[in-house]
């Protein structure tokens, strides 16, 4: 009886879902959906006319914004670009380290030394969204994933992404991993033009692996008619994100959705963007740069938002098409240890972390691939913004604890945000945070509780973390 109620309910939920997407396409509640998805701060979106280049709706599209797991677009095409380069094949088995088995989920579900084939892993990033695969992939290609961040920075710039940086392969919480509307819709559109054969992964909804199905969370998939691609994301501080790519009678969308409250809320607002501006595109490639300057007058949508023309950036050449200057806006840093990664209804699991490990393969990848960008990408220093420390961190005075010294700012605050949720309330009126050192030419995090009125009081959490099995020291602040 269980069971079958079960059943039912999830029916009934998949065809709620249809049936919003349904009315947004036919217009019935417009004017609601558009209100529940751009009355926040994170919200921003763009369509974009991928025969033409022609920017056909805009809003915000230039302002900074997290990109969570459409992060994992970009770890593709550096995946589909050292396949055609002759780097790696589909066939590559790819090592999984105990640092990317250790990722939060979604999560495929690794040990420490197993492989993935690299087509399997291409789907398990489309479908699942997989962090571990993602840490997998730019391990593997990078050495590190942290050197591969930098590569596909490199690769993004080449692009015509102007404002995007990555630091991760996941599209995990990190404050300075940042992109725009307008890039994710240059990075869609380039998957299918570099790529055209393997953008059908894209379409996939779900993908057998090991003798099970895995399903997406791309839920405009079959419903909305048209929709071929592309990816969706989500953090709690980026909101529901998503890219959809449209392909229906010859007319073709690339159109980018940031900043949903729920992810119900960002699909039905996608399908009434692709509703109202895909009769706007035109049948046919247009020989050029793949956006152009103008748009089209929005007269006709004020239900959605307002937005005025702004020039785009190209694709198709970007060493020879000059790119505009865009304004651009900081958004507030993530608290991390609140964060979730991509899937809509995915739990928290936060892992302690070892450091990658590097390879021959990854060591001899790294010399056939992209350079360094032309400006390096910093390393978190002293000064720089703690996404786990507040205003209110005493930084003299005192005592701390320290749990751990690790190669990255994100696998300090990783290990931090697991020790606090492992203790409840011991570690709740101290806070965490990460300090700098540097031994030889490699930074370190140090992973800190700070706050601790007395020595007595740090020797007892230190105590209770030992039980716990994680190394733990006092220190005075």
């Amino acid at each position: 009886m269980r069971i079958a109620f079960q059943k039912v309910a999830f029916v009934l939920k998949k065809a709620a879902q249809a049936t919003l997407l349904l009315t947004a396409v036919a217009g019935v509640t417009a004017t609601s959906i558009a209100s529940a998805v751009a009355a926040n701060d994170r919200y921003a979106a763009i369509v974009v006319d991928a025969n033409t280049g022609k920017t056909l709706f805009s809003s915000k599209a230039d302002e900074l914004r997290y990109p969570a797991s459409l992060t994992k677009m970009m770890t593709i095409y550096m995946m589909l670009d050292a396949i055609k380069a002759g780097r790696m094949t589909m066939n590559t088995q790819i090592p999984v380290s105990a640092y990317a088995a250790s990722r939060p989920p979604t999560k495929i579900g690794f040990r420490p030394g197993q492989t993935i084939r690299a087509e399997d892993a291409i789907l398990a990033m489309i479908t699942k969204s997989a962090n571990d695969v993602a840490a997998a992939v730019g391990e593997y290609l990078g050495g590190t994933e942290e050197r591969f961040a930098q590569m596909m920075t490199a690769k993004a710039r080449r692009l015509g992404m102007r404002n995007t940086t990555f630091r991760n392969a996941s599209g995990l919480p990190n404050k300075q991993q940042r992109t725009t509307a307008r890039d994710m819709a240059i990075l869609g559109m380039a998957l299918r033009q570099h790529f055209p054969r393997e953008f059908a992964y894209f379409s996939k909804s779900s993908f057998n692996y090991r003798g099970k199905t895995i399903r997406g969370h791309n839920r405009l998939l079959g419903r909305v008619e048209g929709v071929d691609g592309i990816k969706t994301g989500y953090t709690n501080a980026s909101g529901y994100n998503l890219v959809s790519s449209v392909n229906l009678d010859g007319r073709r969308l690339v159109a980018v959705v940031m900043g949903g409250n729920t992810g119900a809320a960002r699909d039905a607002h996608m399908a009434q963007l692709i509703r109202k501006y895909l009769p706007a595109a035109s049948r046919g490639r247009t020989s050029g740069a793949l956006f152009a300057s103008k748009t089209i007058p929005q007269q006709d949508v004020p239900e959605v938002v307002a937005a005025a023309p702004m020039a785009a950036a190209p694709v198709a050449a970007p060493r020879t098409v000059p790119i505009p200057a865009t304004r651009v806006q900081p958004v507030e840093a993530p608290q991390y240890a609140s964060e979730t990664g991509e899937g809509d209804r995915e739990e928290m699991q936060v892992l302690a972390l070892a450091a990658p490990a590097s390879r021959p393969a990854a060591r001899a990848a790294q010399a056939a691939l992209a350079p360094r960008p032309s400006e390096p990408i910093p390393f978190a220093s002293e000064t720089s913004i703690d996404p786990v420390t507040t205003a209110s961190a005493p930084t003299k005075g005192g005592w701390a604890i320290q749990i751990g010294s690790l190669p990255s700012q994100e696998q300090a605050n990783d290990m931090l945000a697991k020790a606090s949720g492992s203790m409840g309330d011991l570690l709740a009126r101290v806070t965490p945070s990460t300090q700098t050192f540097q031994k030889g030419s490699t930074i370190f995090y140090r992973a800190r509780f700070v706050g601790f009125p007395t020595k007595q009081a740090a020797w007892d959490a230190c105590a209770s973390l030992k039980r716990k099995n994680y190394g733990c020291f006092a220190v005075a602040n």
